[in-house]
């Protein structure tokens, strides 16, 4: 037998059934273990009552479940709960919950901090620590699943701390369990991968043909702004990645979203608007604008005309687009926030 602690909810069904198998456990053990972890999103294998004494005891010794514990909760006047979670290390993530009236979305981390140095986001000046591996980003969802008396999580958006697609292997594994149907079985069309541009890993995905959305940061209609607040630009420049992500949505025959945080007198002008629509014009997409949140003083948000007049830009030009609605600005609602916070008071 492995006395290697293992995380379970990590674990694909067939992974589970022949670690089981691995350390002389039956085989068919696995099925009820997978769907007491990933459907019932139980918080203690106590609860596991179809399990036999003996094999919750070795559970209770070699494997751990769940692998984040809460460490801080806040909640927004507007039903927005933010959480900080501590992982093994006494490392912290935050994911974020909101809830809508037909739906109820997660938000989850898949780094600890973030290589990217984006300079309008919280999270961005924390630098990088680690990646989370796939227990870690699944136990997100899988301990606000478990707090949610009526309404069942519908939607995860990988669009928290750190850059999915840097951390692709676990973040591709975590697409898949939370929609093997024996688990929390959400559709792969409700879940959407976030990214400032990574474009071998944008065509690496499209491989993958999973019917996701892919999110890809744009924030500026040009090279030159976009290398300013955004150093991936340095390495994908938009002529290198808008073709990337044309042909993305061509080969999943998915509409790409683009995502534009508006920054007063930097890139929220009508000339800003065109110019973003002619770089966009022949791609299935839609444009998410993101009036930016306050991470320092040196980014403020334009005037509500203005995101109006922005907007209205885009549509005149055939652009489909909408304005995101600010969630929990009253609890530290931009991502990084938190634990930048709760950093500075520790």
């Amino acid at each position: 037998m492995s006395n290697k602690v293992t995380h379970l909810a990590g674990l694909l069904s067939n992974e589970l059934r022949q670690w089981l198998l691995d350390n002389r456990w039956p085989g068919f053990r696995s099925q009820q273990l997978f769907h007491w972890v990933q459907n019932r999103a139980v918080t203690s294998l106590t609860e596991a009552s179809n399990l036999p004494q003996d094999l919750r005891a070795w559970l209770d010794e070699y494997a751990v479940f769940p692998s984040v514990s809460l460490r801080h909760y806040q909640s927004s006047q507007d039903g927005t709960k933010k959480y900080l979670f501590t992982l093994e290390d006494d490392q912290t993530v935050e994911t974020v919950m909101i809830p809508d009236a037909q739906r109820t979305t997660v938000c989850v981390s898949t780094q600890v901090g973030c290589a990217m140095g984006c300079t309008f986001c919280a999270t961005g000046q924390m630098g990088f620590r680690r990646h989370l591996n796939p227990a870690e980003i699944i136990s997100q969802v899988l301990y606000i699943q478990s707090s949610q008396q009526a309404s069942p999580v519908t939607h995860v958006v990988f669009m928290g701390m750190g850059e999915p697609l840097a951390n692709y292997e676990a973040s591709l594994k975590a697409l898949h369990l939370l929609h093997d149907p024996k688990g929390m079985n959400i559709s792969y069309r409700r879940m959407t991968v976030s990214t400032c541009g990574l474009v071998p890993e944008i065509q690496k995905l499209a491989l993958e043909k999973l019917p996701i959305t892919l999110a890809v940061s744009l924030h500026a209609p040009d090279d030159k702004r976009r290398s300013t607040i955004m150093p991936i630009n340095e390495r994908y420049p938009l002529a290198e990645l808008l073709p990337v992500c044309r042909a993305y949505a061509d080969d999943t025959s998915r509409r790409l979203t683009f995502e534009y945080a508006l920054v007063r007198g930097f890139n929220d002008s009508t000339m800003d608007a065109r110019q973003l629509a002619q770089q966009i014009a022949d791609i299935h997409c839609h444009v998410n604008l993101i009036p930016v949140n306050p991470v320092n003083e040196n980014y403020h948000a334009p005037s509500v005309p203005d995101v109006d007049m922005f907007l209205r830009a885009l549509t005149r030009c055939g652009v489909q687009a909408s304005i995101r609605r600010e969630r929990g600005a009253d609890i530290d609602g931009a991502c990084g926030q938190l634990r930048q916070r709760e950093e500075g008071e520790s």
